[in-house]
């Protein structure tokens, strides 16, 4: 499992950005397909907002994917 730690002074990152940081997608359309398409869950529940605002401690799933917001 990744840690994907968050900037000084940031308090979140969008699931989306997130899946782009992290080279989980090539590209927006892709993260934005797959988060529609219900293949990303947050906390053990599937997330389909795209924008979900992502905070430490939370757990990211994606395929054979994991990462822990810090």
């Amino acid at each position: 499992m990744e840690t994907f730690k968050l900037q000084e002074g940031e308090e979140y990152i969008e699931l989306n950005n997130l899946l782009k940081i992290l080279n989980w997608v090539a590209s927006g359309g892709e993260a934005k397909s797959q988060i529609d398409q219900g293949l990303v869950t947050v906390n053990g529940e599937v997330e389909t907002r795209r924008r979900k605002k992502l905070r430490s401690g939370d757990k990211i799933e994606f395929g054979s994917e994991a990462a822990l917001i810090a």
